[in-house]
């Protein structure tokens, strides 16, 4: 599948199957059910994950962990900033 990169460029990208909401039970149900309260939706960089769901269970935990920690030296803004930054430079949408 040819898609569009960050920076207009086709580049050519593998097709993943994922388990839809619709489809998901247990765990995965679990973690669709609390980024859709999070954030309205389940991004794609979620869903790529659905099929290991133990594997995106350990990721978003670390992830929140990292991101929405409320006592660490940096704000969530610069935490933002900074995971904003790096997807920028590796020509990242996330």
């Amino acid at each position: 599948m040819l898609a569009p990169t960050a920076r207009g460029r086709l580049s050519v990208m593998p097709w993943i199957e994922v388990v839809s909401v619709s489809a998901a039970t247990g765990l995965l149900r679990r973690i669709y059910d609390s980024a859709l309260d999070r954030a309205g939706r389940v991004f794609h960089v979620v869903s790529l994950q659905s099929r290991q769901p133990q594997v995106l269970d350990a990721s978003m935990r670390l992830y929140l962990r990292v991101m929405q920690a409320p006592r660490e030296p940096l704000s969530r803004a610069r935490r933002e900033m900074i995971a904003v930054t790096v997807s920028r430079v590796n020509a990242c949408g996330y």
